[in-house]
């Protein structure tokens, strides 16, 4: 039998040949390999070679479009395998670590004092306390407030927080607390989250938001009565009843009636109140359902306010005593602004920006507390809030004006920070804002807020600066303004002392509050049984960790002594402007403001045209 060799040649096979495979591999091997006529190919020469020289030529691998070295082709796929087990190995520790906390390294001062502030809300939460509120000598307290009184408009007034060293709550200054940090947030949630308090601060906003709705009718579009107050702090005339200034308790052990108080004329309560709300809405513009019932009790308290005239202080109250308030036009400018941007209803801006209500706020003269913005007036952040309006959407007529006055009018206010100008006396280090009266330091903090977001809002609109008369000021001076400020709190001061508890390693041990001065020991103390802790010499054994105190006097002196409020009682509205100032100075300056989530709710604007002249008449 004749085959064809597919070399090229005859190949003649012996059908009878009973040889076996063994012998036929012998016999190919002793082929004569140099009589082949051309080179063969890969597959062809591993059928002739023999073992040994196969060996040899495993040292490289076919892959079919090439051949490469069999080390080489080790080595690739080797490392593939292992980077691949390496990046798999990363992801999964990547996504098993818990993720509750990043451990932000603060990169200033005004972080770590931004982390201790934010925590003094905490300790003066008052009702039933979460879980993770995360201080320890604090408990669930007042659990009975406003409850048990029959046909009320309330079902309960558990919640919110207790305002200063008392156990009282004073919702004026408690809602300008509440709106102050909203407007840190809207402004500076870069920030937030940059330090890893946004979750945090928001939380502290909530807590507050969800007890307003509880002092008024919030389903009802049309009111007639609001909250104004919790608990009792009149001891006036000599008085012995108990309450919250007459008593020296703990919150967690108040047994003694606390009394609520209405009102039925107060604007400037219900609009700041409004405002309040009408902010948190926007931080919470996410949840559109919370986001909706926070807008709709915003407007139902600004109609209130706007129908029902008066002052809450009024009629010699209790409030008049400790906040009282000297008008409300401030607080119809301030709530319309914020229910503007909550809502993007023009009727808002065109009541905000009336001449007649910015005359009878003051916004056209000066006087000695011009440009102090406080729990009382709020004339000065109004301003700057529709500064803001002008700045970035400039919506023209008929707002034009009066928008350019206010921006013009907070032009001068900045001017009066600067330490070039005599509007206001310094001590060493410190502007005195309220004019050397007690207390100063929450004035302080507002003023080194305003500044610094007024020194953002131009950063962000391409202006270098601002004129104060023929001389123009970089933004850097106002920082600089709010830095020194601010750093005098921190302990930059003659008494080398940080005015910020827990904050570097000399501030206040005896601060006038009861919770943090009455030992969590089990012990039960009365209303006269915790006196004897008010009055001791010892330092509090509780501490109220970012608590600012009151603050020192005019020549820069500090009376760290318990039973003087005047030094060294925290407020939440003076904590509020700290934590806004904090954030505003926090972290890298590039970060600025947040230009745009202020106006989500505003429509376009296209400015109205002037109406046009009169006929000519020759």
């Amino acid at each position: 039998m004749y085959g064809r060799d597919p070399w090229g040649g005859p190949l003649e096979i012996n059908a009878a040949d009973s040889a076996t495979d063994d012998d036929r591999s012998r016999n190919l091997n002793d082929l004569d390999r140099a009589a082949l006529s051309r080179p063969l190919d890969e597959t062809q020469q591993s059928w002739l070679l023999g073992p040994a020289e196969q060996k040899k030529k495993k040292k490289y691998v076919d892959l079919g479009c090439i051949i490469v070295s069999r080390k080489i082709f080790v080595w690739t796929v080797g490392s593939i395998v292992a980077a691949g087990l390496l990046v798999g190995l990363i992801t999964l520790i990547v996504k098993t670590v818990p993720r509750h906390h990043h451990s932000h390294a603060p990169a200033d001062n005004y972080t770590l004092a931004l982390h201790k502030a934010l925590m003094f809300f905490n300790a003066q939460r008052s009702g039933k306390l979460p879980k993770h509120n995360n201080v320890s000598w604090r408990g669930s307290s007042c659990l009975g407030d406003g409850k048990g009184k029959q046909g009320s408009f309330y079902k309960d007034l558990v919640g919110g927080y207790y305002d200063a060293g008392d156990a009282i709550k004073f919702h004026f200054p408690a809602s300008f607390s509440m709106t102050m940090l909203s407007w840190s947030v809207i402004e500076y949630s870069a920030k937030y989250e940059a330090a890893g308090e946004l979750n945090h601060v928001k939380e502290i906003i909530k807590w507050g938001a969800d007890y307003f709705l509880k002092t008024f009718n919030s389903s009802a579009d049309t009111i007639d009565r609001i909250v104004a107050q919790v608990g009792s702090g009149d001891t006036s005339g000599g008085s012995t009843t108990q309450n919250d200034h007459y008593c020296w308790m703990r919150p967690e052990d108040i047994d003694y009636v606390r009394p609520v108080t209405e009102c039925s004329s107060c604007s400037d309560l219900a609009a700041e109140m409004a405002a309040a709300l009408a902010s948190a809405s926007i931080v919470f513009k996410d949840n559109k359902a919370y986001s909706q019932k926070l807008v709709h009790g915003a407007k139902t308290l600004f109609k209130f306010a706007r129908d029902q005239r008066g002052r809450y202080s009024a009629s010699g109250s209790e409030a008049a005593i400790f906040y009282n308030s000297t008008s409300y036009w401030d607080e119809f400018i301030w709530g319309g602004a914020w229910l503007y941007y909550a809502t993007g209803n023009n009727s808002y801006l065109q009541l905000a920006t009336m001449p007649g209500l910015a005359k009878h706020a003051g916004a056209f003269w000066g006087g000695p507390d011009y440009g102090v913005l406080s729990w009382d007036n709020k004339l000065a952040g109004a301003q700057l809030l529709l500064s803001r309006l002008r700045l970035f959407l400039s919506p023209g007529y008929p707002y034009e004006e009066i928008l350019s006055t206010f921006h013009n009018q907070t032009s001068i206010i900045m001017c009066s920070y600067l330490p070039i100008f005599t509007k206001f006396n310094r001590t060493k280090g410190l502007i005195e804002l309220n004019h050397g009266r007690p207390q100063p330091l929450q004035y302080v903090v507002n003023a080194a807020f305003l500044a610094t977001l007024f020194s953002d809002y131009l950063e962000a609109a391409d202006t270098p600066g601002w004129y104060c008369g023929p001389n123009f000021y970089s933004t850097d001076v106002l920082r600089d303004f709010a830095k020194t400020q601010i750093d005098y709190i921190l302990g930059k001061n003659p008494r080398k002392m940080s005015y910020i508890v827990g904050f570097g390693n000399h501030y206040p041990k005896h601060l006038h509050h009861r919770g943090a001065s009455i030992p969590k020991n089990k012990i039960r103390y009365n209303c006269k049984g915790g006196w004897k802790w008010r009055d001791t010499s010892k330092p509090n054994p509780n501490t109220l960790v970012g608590a600012m105190v009151a603050g020192p006097d005019r020549h820069d002196g500090f009376h760290d002594v318990r039973t003087n409020y005047n030094y060294t009682e925290p407020t939440i509205a003076g904590n509020a402007g700290l934590v806004a100032a904090l954030v505003a100075l926090s972290g890298d300056k590039t970060t600025g403001i947040d230009k745009n989530t202020i106006f989500s709710a505003v429509p376009p604007m296209f400015p109205t045209p002037p109406p046009p002249p009169a006929p000519w008449k020759p």
